[in-house]
């Protein structure tokens, strides 16, 4: 499986983001599919995750305005009312039976 991250950029607090994830290869094999966001010094942290079956769960700091949706071999985060905590590097994962796979990254940056 392979991943493929886009939709990062610089926003104002308040404002809002879309991610997208493609991915390719064995794409019947994934289980799940995630975003995980990384600050600057901080461990990387699970944004949110959909299953293949549809079920979602979010972090606490994100819910109520992030959205993680899933179409075919595509995965998005619509990210609302962004604030500056949300700045991070935000990774594509997804998991099969056998492995976790990663995207390389897009950074997202929320000026104050």
């Amino acid at each position: 499986v392979q991943l493929q991250a886009s939709g990062g950029g610089l926003v104002q607090a308040g404002g809002s983001l879309r991610l997208s994830c493609a991915a390719s290869g064995s794409i019947v094999s994934i289980k799940a599919m995630s975003w995980y966001r990384q600050a600057p010094g901080k461990q990387r942290e699970l944004v949110a995750v959909i299953s293949s079956g549809g079920y979602i769960t979010y972090a606490d700091s994100v819910k109520g305005r992030f959205t993680i949706s899933r179409d075919s071999a595509k995965v998005y985060l619509q990210m609302n009312s962004l604030k500056p905590e949300d700045t991070a590097v935000y990774y594509c994962n997804a998991v099969t039976l056998t492995y976790p796979y990663w995207g390389q990254g897009t950074l997202v940056t929320v000026s104050s």
